[in-house]
């Protein structure tokens, strides 16, 4: 897939992306209407911060994969910044074709290129096939993830 485009997302991306986010069936229970407003106004307050990267993969004119990369400055580990990777998807039907690894791909050169020391990022527990292959990417289990929902 030498031909895929990786380009920063823009507004008309959105329903694309919000329905690579729903085609799943953890997405299907929490994503809505692509047109709704609370998808347009995320996009913009995204967008509008520097240190956030939504970005889209196109092949043939179409919108084929997508990644969040936050860069995240910190104190620790003598003031190191951070990358982390989130909402990876590739179309259901291009699947198996190496965009996932593509587009990790430039998320990791992006976070090198903003001088992070390290990339993380978390799958849920169900998502064993996404474990593997993030594994043949060399991210580890090392970390055990937590959330409360608000």
């Amino acid at each position: 897939m030498s031909d895929l485009e990786i380009r920063p997302a823009t507004i008309e991306d959105v329903p694309a992306i919000v329905a690579m986010l729903a085609d799943d069936p953890l997405g299907a229970t929490r994503e809505g209407d692509p047109g709704d407003l609370g998808y347009q106004m995320a996009f913009l307050e995204i967008a509008a911060d520097p240190q956030q990267k939504l970005v889209v993969g196109v092949f043939g004119g179409e919108v084929v994969a997508t990644l969040q990369l936050t860069i995240i400055p910190g104190l620790s580990r003598k003031g190191s910044k951070r990358a982390l990777i989130e909402a990876v998807r590739v179309r259901s039907d291009q699947r198996g074709a190496g965009l996932g690894r593509r587009i990790i791909g430039w998320a990791i050169a992006e976070a090198r290129a903003n001088n992070c020391v390290m990339v993380q990022l978390t799958t849920d527990k169900s998502r064993v096939d996404a474990h593997r292959f993030y594994e043949s990417l060399g991210f580890e289990s090392s970390h055990l993830g937590m959330k409360l929902s608000l």
